[in-house]
């Protein structure tokens, strides 16, 4: 039965990360293709073979589209074969990104539970507040980061707050929406009911809100954590880093190091994986003390 359920579950994604290989393949040729024929023209190569031609468009040093192989050899080189503390090693660099994602997620986590709360049992704040906390995502991330490390640095505020600053601006909104949701989920006979039972506010709010926005409140977190990692490696390309996944994709754009630049968007993405892979485990965890039926 669980063989079955793991057969179920691994076929989907290793089809689908075969089609995405294939894809990246055929796209490495074709986007990398007008550059290798000028090199063989300047070469004077006229005899090469569709596959030989393929292969080399495949291995160029400096690729506008690298090859998959190319990329998993350089997070192999960059992981394994380098000391944790070199500044060559992804693992450095991606603990320094998760350490400012992981206060700007603490950060922006808190402040969208307090915001909730105060929208759900301020009536006047869900007319007057949450349209603002809305339109405050319409502007774009790139915009507000360098005001952000701009405005800090002028009352000598750097390091990693100005990133986890930018992190928690990012992953506030998901929690505050999910969690208004949860909070407001309980039905009116529930409500009823309690009020009957004479609970004060406060006894309501944690009996029958708090536990009903349990599940709402782990959705938006998992939204939540992946936006902060954004946020940090956004927040690292304006402040000049010089360590962190922000800072990889930096160098590696201003030398055309496009090999290193999608590896260090791997990197990344590995992170988020397992970033929302911890917060799902917890999740089932809760869930599970809380007597809900295993999925």
């Amino acid at each position: 039965m669980a063989a079955s359920k793991a057969r179920e579950s691994l076929v989907p994604v290793l089809t689908i990360t075969a089609v995405i290989l294939v894809i990246w393949y055929v796209a490495a040729t074709l986007l990398n293709a007008p550059f290798q024929r000028d090199q063989d023209k300047r070469d004077d190569v006229a005899s090469r073979t569709t596959g030989e031609f393929i292969m080399k468009t495949w291995s160029q040093p400096k690729p506008t589209m690298p090859a998959p192989h190319q990329v998993a050899e350089t997070l192999y080189k960059n992981v394994f074969t380098v000391k944790v503390t070199s500044a060559r090693s992804l693992v450095y660099h991606s603990w320094v990104t998760l350490s400012s994602t992981l206060l700007g997620f603490a950060m922006g986590t808190v402040l969208g539970v307090v915001i909730a709360v105060g929208i759900v049992h301020v009536p006047a704040l869900d007319k007057s507040f949450l349209p603002w906390i809305i339109a405050s995502q319409t502007i774009p991330i790139l915009a507000i980061a360098p005001m952000i490390v701009v405005v800090l640095a002028s009352i000598n505020v750097t390091g990693i707050m100005p990133k986890a600053l930018i992190s928690a601006y990012l992953s506030f909104f998901p929690v505050a929406v999910g969690m208004v949701k949860g909070l407001r989920s309980p039905e009116v006979m529930h409500l009823d009911l309690v009020h009957t039972y004479s609970a004060t506010p406060w006894q309501t709010f944690w009996k029958l809100r708090v536990p009903a926005s349990v599940p709402f409140f782990f959705t938006s977190i998992k939204v939540a954590v992946a936006a902060s990692l954004v946020g940090a490696i956004v927040g690292e390309l304006p402040t000049g880093a010089v360590a962190g996944i922000g800072s990889k994709l930096l160098a590696g754009s201003y030398y055309s190091q496009t090999i290193d630049v999608w590896a260090a968007l791997i990197a990344g993405s590995v992170v988020a994986v397992l970033l929302v892979t911890i917060v799902d485990i917890v999740s089932r965890l809760v869930n599970k003390g809380m007597g809900a039926r295993p999925e």
